[in-house]
């Protein structure tokens, strides 16, 4: 099953992945079958009111109790039936999902197809892409807190391989991963409450995990808090990710997956949006001296660690790991694999500001760079170019 660098092939990968599929898919089929058939009236105990008798032989988890914003007011106790539907509006990489404009809860549809595509790596490498709509990171996916979310997944015809989601923004078993388990050719559908607000990753979620993640199969759902975030002038949606590929960085053709590569971390690219140079030249970023941006920043991994930073720039607000602690004036913010921030800051002279993962040999050498170009008036008390360069001689004439 290895070849002579002890890599697994490709094939066995794709049929134990298959084979454990099958299995998870009739354990899910036969359980179904057999709650159907014992169950009783549902009944909906408070936290610690159930019987202890009737769990004689459960696994017993204590969970702290922590304040879910979703019960605190009028607006969450109204009933499903009785939301307003509204269907989402994705966001491709780096324009966002639009802002979510109201003051109130809503039923909001959500579809979200997968496909496997070769596309660009890099100029002059091209690799099979899994992915969620078609694109490297997927969509960014954008509601608001307290919304009932029903979810869609799009599994289409042409796959190889099994797919599903793990949304890190749902509370319920697996991020509804088991729930959207599909095969080429199938479609489910879950539902969930935004309880909480932040910045969360999603990911395929199917055997073997890290392999559909390192094929690209990740992408950032925004909740945004009841109030919404603060206006700002730009909102740009970057996602890092590192590929294990048969090649080393740059060699042409047609890349194969690495899975040895891939559990030694030994990443032969790291980039942002999919791609290296996805957002350097005619596909920069653009904003003008005076504009507030607000980056929303997700680190898809499998395997790395983020150190992302934008050289000139100093983020007058970092969201810690998109949650609801603010910290500010940071130069440089890490955001672990699986998980995400937001910074903002205002930009106050025009220049060429490179995002980078400052781990730096993955900026320079593995692709992990991206520029914003921003043009406007100079403000020479800010910041002025260079005033002067002559020959420097040592005070002491060496």
């Amino acid at each position: 099953m290895r070849d002579e660098r002890g890599n697994v092939h490709i094939g066995a990968i794709y049929g134990l992945a298959t084979l454990f599929v099958a299995l998870a898919v009739g354990v899910a089929l036969f359980g179904s079958r057999v709650d159907a058939a014992t169950a009783t009236e549902p009944t909906h105990a408070a936290h610690g009111a159930t019987s202890t008798a009737d769990h004689a032989h459960e696994l017993t988890v204590n969970m702290p109790t922590t304040r879910k914003a979703f019960l605190d007011d009028p607006e969450d106790l109204v009933a499903v039936a009785e939301l307003p539907l509204i269907k989402g509006v994705l966001g491709y990489a780096p324009n966002v999902a639009p802002p979510v404009d109201r003051d109130y809860r809503a039923h909001v549809e959500i579809e979200l197809e997968v496909t496997e595509e070769v596309m660009r790596l890099a100029d002059g490498v091209e690799y099979r892409f899994w992915t969620f709509g078609g694109s490297v990171p997927g969509p960014m996916i954008r509601v608001r807190q307290g919304d009932f979310v029903t979810f869609t997944l799009q599994n289409h015809p042409s796959s190889l391989m099994p797919h599903n989601i793990d949304l890190h923004a749902v509370t319920g078993q697996g991020g509804g991963a088991e729930a959207t388990l599909i095969s080429p050719g199938q479609q489910a559908t879950f539902s969930f409450t935004a309880l909480q607000a932040g910045v969360y990753i999603y990911h395929c979620a199917t055997a073997p995990v890290g392999m559909h993640i390192a094929n690209g199969m990740y992408g950032l759902i925004v909740v945004e808090p009841k109030e919404g975030y603060a206006p700002v002038d730009k909102e740009f949606y970057v996602v890092q990710g590192d590929f294990y590929t048969k090649g080393n960085f740059g060699e042409r053709g047609l890349q194969d997956f690495d899975m040895q590569r891939a559990i030694d971390e030994d990443a032969a690219y790291v980039v942002f949006n999919g791609s290296v140079g996805s957002l350097v030249g005619e596909n920069a970023i653009f904003a003008e001296t005076g504009d507030t941006v607000r980056i929303f920043f997700g680190n898809g991994g499998p395997n790395l660690t983020s150190s992302f930073h934008v050289i000139g720039e100093i983020f007058d607000n970092v969201y810690v790991e998109a949650g609801g602690l603010v910290n500010h004036d940071v130069q440089t913010t890490l955001v672990p694999a699986g998980g995400a921030t937001v910074v903002e800051f205002k930009t106050d002279v025009p220049g060429t500001y490179n995002l980078v993962d400052h781990a730096i040999f993955r900026a320079f050498n593995k692709g992990a760079v991206g520029q914003l170009v921003v043009t406007g008036d100079h403000d020479h008390v800010v910041f002025t170019e260079r005033t002067d360069i002559r020959p420097y001689v040592p005070a002491d004439g060496q």
